[in-house]
Protein backbone atom coordinates (compact mmCIF):
# COMPACT_ATOMS: atom_id res chain seq x y z
CA UNK A 1 0.00 0.00 0.00
CA UNK A 2 1.19 3.46 -0.85
CA UNK A 3 1.87 5.75 2.07
CA UNK A 4 0.79 8.72 -0.04
CA UNK A 5 -2.95 8.28 -0.51
CA UNK A 6 -3.27 11.46 -2.54
CA UNK A 7 -1.29 9.83 -5.38
CA UNK A 8 -4.20 7.43 -5.91
CA UNK A 9 -6.61 10.35 -5.99
CA UNK A 10 -8.09 10.69 -9.51
CA UNK A 11 -7.75 14.48 -9.37
CA UNK A 12 -4.02 14.17 -8.72
CA UNK A 13 -3.66 11.58 -11.49
CA UNK A 14 -5.32 13.92 -13.98
CA UNK A 15 -2.35 16.29 -13.69
CA UNK A 16 0.21 13.64 -14.57
CA UNK A 17 0.88 12.35 -18.04
CA UNK A 18 2.99 9.73 -19.70
CA UNK A 19 5.47 10.44 -22.44
CA UNK A 20 7.56 8.04 -24.48
CA UNK A 21 11.30 7.90 -24.08
CA UNK A 22 13.43 8.82 -27.07
CA UNK A 23 13.72 5.23 -28.28
CA UNK A 24 9.99 4.58 -27.92
CA UNK A 25 10.47 1.63 -25.58
CA UNK A 26 8.72 1.99 -22.26
CA UNK A 27 7.45 5.17 -20.78
CA UNK A 28 8.43 7.56 -18.07
CA UNK A 29 6.14 9.59 -15.88
CA UNK A 30 6.33 13.37 -15.65
CA UNK A 31 4.52 15.40 -13.05
CA UNK A 32 3.78 19.08 -12.75
CA UNK A 33 7.08 19.61 -10.95
CA UNK A 34 9.29 18.23 -13.71
CA UNK A 35 10.63 20.85 -16.10
CA UNK A 36 9.32 20.86 -19.65
CA UNK A 37 11.48 21.35 -22.68
CA UNK A 38 12.17 25.07 -23.19
CA UNK A 39 11.13 24.76 -26.81
CA UNK A 40 7.77 23.24 -25.91
CA UNK A 41 5.08 25.86 -26.38
CA UNK A 42 2.03 26.17 -24.21
CA UNK A 43 -1.32 25.19 -25.70
CA UNK A 44 -3.91 27.72 -26.78
CA UNK A 45 -6.50 26.45 -24.30
CA UNK A 46 -4.01 26.74 -21.42
CA UNK A 47 -3.12 30.29 -22.44
CA UNK A 48 -6.79 31.30 -22.69
CA UNK A 49 -7.50 29.78 -19.27
CA UNK A 50 -4.54 31.69 -17.88
CA UNK A 51 -5.86 34.91 -19.44
CA UNK A 52 -9.28 34.33 -17.83
CA UNK A 53 -7.66 33.66 -14.44
CA UNK A 54 -5.47 36.75 -14.89
CA UNK A 55 -8.63 38.81 -15.43
CA UNK A 56 -10.06 37.57 -12.14
CA UNK A 57 -6.83 38.37 -10.28
CA UNK A 58 -6.65 41.81 -11.87
CA UNK A 59 -10.10 42.66 -10.54
CA UNK A 60 -8.60 42.59 -7.04
CA UNK A 61 -5.49 44.50 -8.08
CA UNK A 62 -7.58 47.16 -9.80
CA UNK A 63 -9.97 47.43 -6.85
CA UNK A 64 -7.05 48.12 -4.54
CA UNK A 65 -5.02 50.39 -6.81
CA UNK A 66 -7.68 52.13 -8.89
CA UNK A 67 -11.04 52.24 -7.16
CA UNK A 68 -9.94 52.77 -3.55
CA UNK A 69 -7.71 55.80 -4.24
CA UNK A 70 -10.37 57.51 -6.34
CA UNK A 71 -13.09 56.83 -3.76
CA UNK A 72 -10.87 58.30 -1.03
CA UNK A 73 -10.01 61.35 -3.13
CA UNK A 74 -13.70 61.85 -3.85
CA UNK A 75 -14.66 61.47 -0.20
CA UNK A 76 -12.02 63.77 1.28
CA UNK A 77 -11.49 66.34 -1.47
CA UNK A 78 -15.04 66.24 -2.87
CA UNK A 79 -13.67 65.95 -6.39
CA UNK A 80 -14.15 63.30 -9.03
CA UNK A 81 -11.50 62.26 -11.50
CA UNK A 82 -12.33 62.88 -15.13
CA UNK A 83 -12.72 59.85 -17.43
CA UNK A 84 -9.37 60.47 -19.19
CA UNK A 85 -7.61 60.53 -15.80
CA UNK A 86 -9.32 57.28 -14.77
CA UNK A 87 -8.40 55.62 -18.08
CA UNK A 88 -4.79 56.77 -17.83
CA UNK A 89 -4.59 55.51 -14.25
CA UNK A 90 -6.09 52.15 -15.32
CA UNK A 91 -3.63 51.84 -18.22
CA UNK A 92 -0.67 52.78 -16.00
CA UNK A 93 -1.56 50.17 -13.35
CA UNK A 94 -1.82 47.42 -15.96
CA UNK A 95 1.39 48.55 -17.67
CA UNK A 96 3.38 48.46 -14.43
CA UNK A 97 1.86 45.11 -13.39
CA UNK A 98 2.54 43.27 -16.64
CA UNK A 99 5.88 44.82 -17.59
CA UNK A 100 7.24 44.28 -14.06
CA UNK A 101 6.22 40.62 -13.85
CA UNK A 102 7.22 39.76 -17.43
CA UNK A 103 10.64 41.38 -17.17
CA UNK A 104 11.32 40.03 -13.64
CA UNK A 105 10.86 36.29 -13.93
CA UNK A 106 8.67 36.05 -17.03
CA UNK A 107 5.49 35.15 -15.14
CA UNK A 108 2.49 36.97 -13.74
CA UNK A 109 0.56 35.44 -10.86
CA UNK A 110 -1.81 33.59 -13.18
CA UNK A 111 1.05 32.41 -15.40
CA UNK A 112 2.72 30.88 -12.35
CA UNK A 113 -0.48 29.02 -11.54
CA UNK A 114 -0.79 27.68 -15.08
CA UNK A 115 2.98 27.02 -15.35
CA UNK A 116 3.45 29.33 -18.33
CA UNK A 117 6.55 31.47 -18.78
CA UNK A 118 7.21 34.33 -21.18
CA UNK A 119 10.60 34.13 -22.89
CA UNK A 120 12.24 35.66 -25.92
CA UNK A 121 12.19 33.65 -29.15
CA UNK A 122 15.77 32.64 -28.32
CA UNK A 123 14.64 31.18 -24.97
CA UNK A 124 16.27 33.90 -22.89
CA UNK A 125 14.42 35.98 -20.28
CA UNK A 126 12.37 38.87 -21.63
CA UNK A 127 13.93 42.33 -21.45
CA UNK A 128 11.92 45.31 -20.23
CA UNK A 129 11.67 46.74 -23.75
CA UNK A 130 10.26 43.47 -25.09
CA UNK A 131 7.77 43.28 -22.22
CA UNK A 132 6.64 46.86 -22.88
CA UNK A 133 6.31 46.19 -26.62
CA UNK A 134 4.29 43.01 -25.93
CA UNK A 135 2.00 44.92 -23.57
CA UNK A 136 1.40 47.72 -26.08
CA UNK A 137 0.82 45.29 -28.96
CA UNK A 138 -1.58 43.17 -26.90
CA UNK A 139 -4.09 46.02 -26.65
CA UNK A 140 -4.98 46.24 -30.36
CA UNK A 141 -4.64 42.46 -30.56
CA UNK A 142 -7.44 42.08 -27.99
CA UNK A 143 -9.53 45.16 -28.75
CA UNK A 144 -9.89 44.40 -32.48
CA UNK A 145 -12.27 41.51 -31.76
CA UNK A 146 -9.44 39.32 -30.49
CA UNK A 147 -7.78 39.05 -33.90
CA UNK A 148 -4.38 38.58 -32.28
CA UNK A 149 -5.71 35.65 -30.27
CA UNK A 150 -7.42 34.04 -33.28
CA UNK A 151 -4.11 34.46 -35.12
CA UNK A 152 -2.68 31.64 -32.96
CA UNK A 153 -5.02 29.12 -34.59
CA UNK A 154 -3.44 29.79 -37.98
CA UNK A 155 0.15 30.51 -36.90
CA UNK A 156 2.56 27.63 -37.51
CA UNK A 157 4.04 27.99 -33.99
CA UNK A 158 0.64 28.72 -32.40
CA UNK A 159 1.86 32.12 -31.19
CA UNK A 160 -0.41 35.07 -30.51
CA UNK A 161 0.10 37.96 -32.93
CA UNK A 162 1.50 40.27 -30.23
CA UNK A 163 4.04 37.57 -29.25
CA UNK A 164 5.10 37.12 -32.87
CA UNK A 165 5.58 40.89 -33.31
CA UNK A 166 7.31 41.44 -29.93
CA UNK A 167 9.76 38.56 -30.38
CA UNK A 168 8.43 36.64 -27.40
CA UNK A 169 6.79 33.27 -26.85
CA UNK A 170 4.93 31.50 -24.09
CA UNK A 171 6.36 28.15 -22.98
CA UNK A 172 5.47 25.52 -20.41
CA UNK A 173 7.59 25.73 -17.32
Amino acid sequence: ACACRFIRNPIFRAFRFRSRTSNGAGSRRQTLNSPASPSQGSGIARRLASMFYETLLLLGVLAALLVVPHVLIGAFLHRLATPPVMQAHFFLILLIYFVWYWSNGGQTLAMKTWRIRLVGVDGRPVRSGQALLRFLLAWPSLILLGIGIVWAVFDQDRQFLHDRLAGTRLVLE
